[in-house]
């Protein structure tokens, strides 16, 4: 379908904590618009390469090509005179106050944009930017998984430091996967002070 200039676009945000699926759906979104044979870019932070220096990776190793940027205005210049009929971002939370006003832009001008990120930091504490681009969007998926103590649906990331729960006043940001964290629900969740 060519882009129609007068074409509502929208957001999607996909959330939840870590090992989810949040990048899995979000692969499988950008897969999907692939077999229509629309135009799409994929973005993810610099900052995350866990897995690849420029892939999207889920934990179970699907991949589709991105591009890293630094923050949301190298983002921005990525697509100066171009439009895409869907741009995609994962790891949204590592962004900048300047990426929910971009993805509102690019969605008033008939995009379709889909989001994957954390909602709350290992915390348990709303994550960066999320809360505004939740807020913002026009569809919300809540995804969970499973809690590895007692099996429950787990909402939270919990992050480990030597095998013991994190405490309040570490870094917020840590980048890492299952050596780092783990998933929790809500009771077996710990933050000492």
């Amino acid at each position: 379908m060519p882009f129609l200039p007068y074409q509502p676009g929208w957001i999607e945000v996909i959330t939840g904590p870590m090992f989810s699926g949040k990048s899995e759906e979000l692969i499988r979104r950008v897969k999907r618009v692939l077999i229509a044979g629309q135009k799409v870019r994929v973005f993810k932070p610099r900052l995350d390469d866990r897995y690849d220096a420029s892939d999207v990776v889920s934990h179970d190793g699907e991949r589709v090509r991105a591009e890293p940027v630094a923050d949301s205005a190298e983002l921005r210049s990525r697509l100066e005179g171009e439009k895409p009929q869907v741009v995609a971002v994962d790891e949204a939370q590592f962004f900048d106050d300047g990426l929910p006003g971009l993805l509102e832009e690019l969605a008033s001008q008939g995009i379709r944009v889909i989001v994957a990120g954390l909602d709350q930091d290992f915390r348990g504490e709303p994550f960066g930017i999320m809360p505004t681009l939740l807020a913002k969007a026009e569809f919300v998926e809540k995804l969970s998984a499973v809690c590895v103590r007692c099996g429950r649906a787990a909402t939270r990331t919990q992050r480990l430091v030597n095998g013991k729960p994190a405490r309040y006043d570490e870094p917020v940001i840590l980048v890492g996967a299952s050596e780092a964290y783990e998933p929790r629900c809500r009771a077996c969740h710990e933050v000492p002070r």
